[in-house]
């Protein structure tokens, strides 16, 4: 039975014509009579909501305070809430279970509708077009270490593309991100105690030297093909010697910037070219630090 009870809490004559239930009134003179009182409410009550009957009770005190109205439409004869798009705590369904079986109704009829396969058919596309774009042309990387400081800091995130190392050759001082060698996994392996899942991680790189090129590392600089070297994208000087060595052809040599503590080509040897994944071009998070420096 849908009984509306409103509460008003100021006085009658100040109701409100911008809500149905703003109805408000203020403690009554004894010298007046309620009747009176109650006949500009009533009247634009019965006019605004097009009501039939409405019954008012009142206590038998002075200060006369409507406590409960009844409002019968003059339609249908049933009883109508004078504030229909207000909150109430009415409950059809005795249960929780009406809100779930609308839902799943609600899920059925949009799967079914036009729109909803359209929509289907947007998310499908777009879906194969992000994973197209992430496995064959571009993906995005997470820094987690400072074997690359300062050109990368921990917690850089850079976006990686993976088409030009198809179309041209690796040049030297290029950044690129390479699957470790089986060299690598067996030295980690064996010597730090790391475990084989995460010798297989993706590692991010310098390179320093290409196929043909003669290496040596002395008194902290680097030589290629005995020149000697500017890298300002360096931490520090290596305080280890190298060399001579030759890349062979297929391989490159790969240091990592922050010479001294990075796990890199000086320790476990040359790079085959098929394991690099593609080069780094900018980072993009976080919004500081956005851009290309060092990458060249």
């Amino acid at each position: 039975m849908n009984v509306v009870r409103a509460s008003l809490i100021a006085y009658l004559g100040a109701f409100s014509q911008q809500s149905a239930n703003a109805f408000t009134f203020s403690p009554l003179p004894c010298n007046r009579a309620p009747t009176d009182l109650l006949k500009k409410p009533r009247s634009d009550l019965l006019q605004k909501h097009s009501i039939s009957e409405a019954r008012f009770f009142s206590s038998t005190q002075c200060d006369v305070r409507l406590d409960t109205m009844f409002l019968r439409s003059a339609g249908n004869g049933g009883m109508d809430d004078p504030n229909p798009g207000g909150m109430n705590n009415w409950n059809d369904n005795n249960g929780n279970g009406g809100d779930d079986e609308n839902f799943l109704d609600v899920l059925k009829a949009w799967l079914k509708s036009d729109e909803g396969k359209e929509d289907i058919q947007t998310y499908t596309i777009s879906l194969c077009v992000a994973l197209l774009l992430r496995f064959t042309i571009i993906e995005p990387r997470y820094i987690p270490s400072l074997s690359m400081y300062p050109t990368f800091d921990v917690g850089d995130q850079l976006a990686v593309e993976k088409v030009t190392k198809r179309i041209r050759p690796f040049n030297r001082n290029e950044v690129v991100v390479f699957n470790p060698p089986d060299t690598f996994r067996q030295i980690v392996s064996s010597n730090y105690g790391i475990d084989a899942k995460k010798s297989k991680e993706a590692l991010i790189k310098r390179i320093v030297a290409v196929e043909g090129d003669q290496v040596l590392i002395k008194q902290g600089k680097l030589y290629v093909n005995g020149q000697k070297q500017d890298e300002p994208f360096t931490a520090e000087d290596a305080q280890y010697e190298f060399g001579p060595v030759t890349v062979p052809p297929g391989d490159v040599l790969v240091l990592g910037d922050n010479r001294n503590h990075s796990l890199d080509g000086h320790i476990w040897g040359f790079l085959p070219k098929e394991n690099v994944i593609g080069r780094a071009v900018f980072i993009y998070w976080p919004p500081w630090r956005v851009g290309n420096d060092g990458m060249y």
